[in-house]
């Protein structure tokens, strides 16, 4: 059986992934005899993108003619190949629906990483992971990395939420306002604004192109970041790891009048990177 890790770039499109320059993914998918796919992911914002993730579901490639069941049947003959596990059909996923929960009885250990609120260790997504944790910092893959252990006796099943390309993509510029995400909108709806906590939703002005141009960039930078530290990944990764890079769902930057993502249907934020394979040899 195969060491697995998943890493989910939040929020990040598939051209700000494929504008960048990545020689670290550029080189898995050389070994790897594929390229970074164009997909769509299942779901507009993180946590239902998340939960289809841990259902076993990668972002599917929309084929035409073939029947939905068709894409599923697809999806899960898969796992096999993944883990170096013969014999794995869709009849072991069930009636759970919980690769963490597959894995585990399995034998491999599982870990989940992740950095936004809405999938905090807490919330339903953690059920069956041996030890899942959100990360201190919205910004760590770095620390994700450090803190990732394999022994040779069991497998590993790491599965990485990465924020650094989710808003405000690690710009620390004072003057950009104060966007909340679900978390933040609630506690908006809880409380009144104190002459402390001024800026409302009601009162940010909503971003001109110039700006939204600017995010997208900044979006880009932080795909080059993740790409840079990629590299200490590989080495630290037992050979015939299987990686899965992928993002949960896209971005808006302007188009059709739109920012964000989550309550809105857009073909951006449905578009993801997704490449996949055994990790390149150092």
């Amino acid at each position: 059986m195969n060491s697995l890790i998943w890493i989910i770039l939040d929020s990040c499109r598939y051209d700000s992934f494929a504008a960048a320059a990545k020689p670290s993914v550029d080189r898995f998918a050389r070994y790897n005899n594929t390229r970074v796919e164009r997909r769509y992911t299942y779901a507009s914002w993180t946590a239902p993108s998340h939960c289809a993730f841990l259902m076993g579901l990668v972002p599917h490639n929309s084929p035409p003619g073939v029947f939905a069941s068709e894409v599923y049947k697809q999806d899960f003959s898969q796992w096999a190949h993944r883990l170096g596990v013969a014999g794995m059909d869709f009849a072991m996923f069930l009636p759970h629906l919980s690769l963490p929960k597959v894995l585990g009885e399995m034998g491999y250990r599982t870990i989940g990483r992740v950095s936004l609120p809405v999938i905090n260790e807490t919330t339903i997504l953690s059920a069956h992971f041996d030890d899942y944790r959100m990360m201190d910092d919205h910004n760590d893959f770095k620390g994700m990395v450090a803190e990732m252990k394999f022994t040779h006796h069991q497998p590993c099943f790491y599965f990485l939420n990465l924020g650094e390309t989710h808003y405000p993509y690690m710009l620390k510029d004072p003057t950009l306002p104060r966007l909340s995400g679900v978390h933040g909108a609630v506690r908006w709806l809880n409380r009144e604004a104190t002459t402390r906590d001024t800026i409302t939703p009601q009162t940010i002005p909503f971003f001109d192109m110039p700006t939204m141009a600017r995010l997208k960039q900044q979006q880009v930078r932080c795909v080059e970041y993740f790409d840079a530290l990629l590299g200490e990944l590989f080495r630290k990764c037992p050979r015939e790891t299987y990686i899965i890079i992928t993002a949960d769902h896209g971005e808006l930057f302007g188009e059709d009048n739109y920012f964000g993502h989550g309550p809105v249907i857009h073909e951006k934020v449905l578009e993801v990177p997704f490449v996949e394979g055994r990790v390149p040899p150092a």
